[in-house]
């Protein structure tokens, strides 16, 4: 089977990771195939969201396959390599063109955890655990997944993530703000897709604009003028004239893209 899977309903797609006999650990393969399904879903126009899951009732994904971790990552070189897929599979998510809801239910560990705060919204049900363990193998997080930690949840937490490596319930996750909200586990779908289609039904370029505007933000470098300048560019678009109509005309807005 695909280690990854993708659908698409109208202007929403749905990213799987399929791997439900291993919890959906990845290994160097599955983080290539969720890099390569990012990347391509980001080529497309007409996507307005996507929503990020595991296969199976145990995991969201549980980190990485530790079956074969030795034989990928038993050296530095083959650890920087190995080390270079998760990079490069959390910035097609993270800055992609589309905003991404990570649906977590069960296991979201290390890798999985990682995965998850790339995402910009993250829904967690109420039994889901998640944490970063990586003290037990004495395994050194990285540049990388520690920034994506910090901007999701802050240095603090961050720290007690990495450290402490403890699993953390849903409800001291959103208590700290790692994820934004809980819903119990059989309702979990349903608020996942109902925050989706809020974001498809907005205008795709402001919901672009404010993603690149966040991460742009987190780089201390003052902003250029031609930043500054980008930031009025929405006021020539069609769809900020069409929003502005159908809002006197107390319509629904049909948003282009443009």
């Amino acid at each position: 089977m695909a280690a990854v899977l993708t659908d698409r309903d109208g202007g929403i797609a749905t990213v799987t990771i399929n791997r439900p006999e291993k919890r959906n650990a990845l290994n160097a393969a599955g983080w290539d195939a969720l890099s390569e399904a990012f990347e391509a879903l980001s080529e497309e126009d007409d996507l307005r969201c996507i929503v990020l899951r595991g296969a199976g009732p145990d995991a969201f994904a549980a980190g990485a396959d530790m079956s074969g971790f030795m034989d990928e990552h038993s050296n530095a070189e083959l650890a920087r390599s190995y080390m270079g897929k998760t990079h490069r599979a959390c910035e097609a998510i993270s800055r992609g063109r589309h905003p991404v809801v990570a649906m977590i239910h069960g296991y979201c560990l290390g890798g999985g955890f990682e995965i998850a705060t790339a995402c910009d919204i993250r829904i967690a049900a109420r039994s889901s655990r998640m944490g970063v363990p990586a003290r037990l193998v004495g395994l050194y997080l990285g540049y990388g997944l520690l920034d994506t930690m910090i901007a999701a949840v802050g240095r603090a937490n961050a720290l007690e993530i990495a450290l402490e490596g403890r699993v953390y319930s849903a409800e001291e996750a959103f208590a700290k703000g790692m994820i934004n909200r809980v819903t119990d586990d059989d309702a979990l779908k349903d608020e996942a897709y109902a925050s989706a289609r809020r974001i498809a039904e907005g205008a795709p370029l402001a919901a672009r604009w404010h993603r690149k505007a966040v991460h742009r933000l987190a780089d201390p470098a003052p902003l250029t003028e031609a930043e500054v300048a980008e930031s009025f560019s929405y006021a020539d678009t069609e769809d900020y004239h069409e929003g502005y109509r159908a809002f006197l005309a107390k319509e629904k807005p049909a948003f282009k893209g443009r």
